[in-house]
């Protein structure tokens, strides 16, 4: 017994030349319709035979079906079609571009109810009625079909366009709508293939159970990190590219010198006082009820957190600037004291490279590369004093040497490593090295170019703590790498957030765990920008950081850009006005101008209720 028949849908065929043309293909079964009654379509030109010749190979042929209520034309084991070709959809006459935004919005919500879980929908429209940067030339948003916008509001998203190329069909001749004799122009159209996006993310409270001291404890994640809580990238049996980088990474650096993986389960929880680090890019923890741990585990966090502080931070710094006193538990924003308790336990081998890795928490603005969860890979060596800076190098060198191999299985990108002294690195620097500054002293920068940016981007730190070991003749050096801003780079992923998908077709695109340029199965996404404006408590400093945060937790991460657009200060009270501009868009799923709407709407009440701010 072979595979099932493919099932194709075709809508308001004119002459039905297209469907002829498709229904010699092997394991499809054909379903051809059109709007009109067989006694009106037969009449026209060509049609007649293009319907004997689908009968007679065994499609069917369906007359009088209005696109918009598809599940009335079948029954219910016949519903489910792996295609349907909707070609130049058209209301009629002088129908202007809400009328067929209309339609293909009915046509979609129709579509919903009659495709295949996997199955593809095939619109075909003349060029420059989509509104995407397909289109050449493109019309104004306004001016267009928005197929993108409509879709979406239907659960759909555009997976592929490409040119409709109505010469290589045999026997295919286009009739206008309604197949009237003037015919639509098909010169530059476009073929828009839309598959089904995954469902909205329903997050729900979680709590986690992790080891502090000798203790198991459980707590509440912030539900902005729900979905990315033990999702086990870096597990043996991942396919995820940020695993593939780390044990690339790992096979490397093993050739140069010899190398051990600590394996054992890190905990997800620090504990004491952070010194140094802003407590705004902090994510604070509340226990369980009654899980607090005994005094002596409390004391040896403290321990651990004050590493922080022993490259010289002020510790006074968050009093300066008005950062509110730390709760006691908190994400684990770096694996460095857990590179300091292997060290306190004595099981630390100089000339051996020790090598932690797991995910880490920060609260940070929104940008397409600022991460609020990310892969540390930390790179630990204790070396003879005076030896380190040439150490340095040779790791660097190993490091660029297995990224160039990296590049060579992915073709199109082009990266390359510099090391750049702290010391001449310019202001600007992105969220994941603004972050480390706070943690400690930074000798070096690791960037990473690719093209168009060759100038690159900060992906690693390099640290060295002469005073750690307590040795005058061994010195500690620290290499920090964040994995994920690697895999974006290598593999050309432009969103952090599609690292975090749930879509089937991100890991696809990297079977066994080869690293290949990623192709987005979401083209041209749209956006919604919405204004808010409102007053900030008076006496009280603004916290950007949380209220970036808060767009994030309740928009499910679907907000792209936060941008300032106004600042005012009303003469006489000085009460300062703030007015921000927030883009909604998805890189992986569906996303509706009525559902981005309601998250406005809910972060406009939430920013009430948690930021005390007041509206305008």
């Amino acid at each position: 017994m072979g595979p099932p028949l493919r099932r194709v849908l075709l809508l308001g065929e004119g002459n039905f030349s297209f469907a002829a043309a498709l229904c010699g293909a092997r394991g499809t079964h054909v379903v051809a319709t059109c709007y009109e009654s067989e006694e009106e379509a037969a009449g026209r030109g060509g049609a007649a035979r293009s319907i004997r010749r689908l009968r007679d190979s065994g499609a069917e042929v369906v007359f009088s079906v209005d696109c918009t209520k598809l599940k009335e034309y079948f029954l219910p084991g016949k519903r489910e079609f792996d295609r349907i070709y909707f070609n130049f959809p058209h209301c009629g006459r002088k129908a202007g571009v809400v009328k067929n935004r209309e339609l293909l919005a009915r046509f979609f919500h129709s579509c919903a109810e009659v495709l295949a879980e996997q199955g593809e929908v095939h619109v075909a429209l003349c060029n420059g009625q989509g509104g995407t940067p397909a289109d050449q030339p493109r019309r104004e948003w306004h001016n267009s079909w928005q197929i993108v916008a409509v879709a979406a509001g239907a659960g759909f998203i555009l997976s592929d366009v490409h040119p409709f190329k109505a010469e290589t069909i045999q026997g295919y001749k286009c009739t206008g709508y309604r197949s009237q004799d003037k015919s639509f122009c098909v010169e530059g159209a476009l073929n828009h293939i839309l598959t089904r996006s995954t469902p909205p993310l329903c997050v729900t409270p979680m709590s986690c159970k992790t080891q502090l001291g000798s203790q198991k404890v459980s707590f509440q994640v912030p539900q902005v990190l729900a979905d990315k809580i033990n999702r086990g990238f870096l597990k043996v049996n991942s396919s995820h590219p940020v695993r593939t980088i780390k044990e690339k990474l790992s096979a490397g650096l093993s050739q140069a010198l010899p190398l051990q993986n600590i394996s054992s389960c890190l905990p997800l929880l620090h504990q004491g006082h952070l010194q140094g680090v802003c407590h705004s890019n902090i994510f604070w923890i509340a226990l369980s009820p009654g899980e607090a741990p005994s005094t002596e585990e409390t004391s040896q966090g403290l321990e651990n957190a004050v590493w922080f502080s022993h490259f010289g931070q002020d510790t006074d710094r968050n009093v300066q600037e008005g950062c509110p006193i730390p709760k006691q538990f908190y994400l684990r924003p770096s694996l460095l004291p857990h590179a300091q308790a292997i060290i306190q336990k004595g099981a630390f081998s100089p000339g051996t490279l020790h090598v932690l890795s797991g995910p880490v928490f920060r609260q940070c603005r929104i940008t397409p590369r600022s991460m609020p969860v990310f892969h540390e890979m930390l790179v630990v060596l204790a070396v003879r004093r005076g030896t380190e800076n040439s150490c340095i190098q040779m790791l660097v060198d190993n490091i660029k040497t297995t990224t160039s191999s990296l590049h060579q299985a992915v073709s199109g990108v082009k990266p390359s490593i510099s090391l750049q002294e702290a010391t001449s690195f310019g202001t600007e620097v992105n969220d994941f090295a603004a972050f480390e500054c706070q943690l400690g002293e930074i000798q070096h920068f690791i960037c990473m170019g690719t093209d168009p940016d060759p100038s690159g981007s900060c992906v690693g730190v390099i640290r060295t703590a002469p005073d750690e070991l307590k040795s005058s003749e061994l010195v500690l050096v620290l290499v920090s790498l964040n994995l994920d801003l690697l895999a974006m780079l290598l593999c050309g992923i432009s969103d952090w957030r599609m690292l975090w998908t749930a879509d089937r077709r991100f890991l696809q695109q990297f079977p066994e765990g080869e690293l290949r340029l990623f192709k987005s199965f979401s083209l041209y996404p749209p956006s919604y920008m919405h204004d808010v404006s409102f007053w900030v408590p008076d006496g009280e400093e603004f916290d950007e950081v949380a209220f970036h945060t808060l767009a994030r937790r309740v928009s499910g991460e679907m907000v792209v850009s936060i941008q300032l657009r106004d600042s005012f200060q009303q003469p006489g009270t000085g009460r300062r006005s703030l007015c921000y501009r927030v883009t909604f868009q998805s890189c992986d799923r569906a996303l509706g101008c009525r559902e981005a709407a309601e998250m406005q709407l809910r972060f406009r009440e939430e920013m009430q209720q948690h930021l005390g701010v007041t509206l305008r």
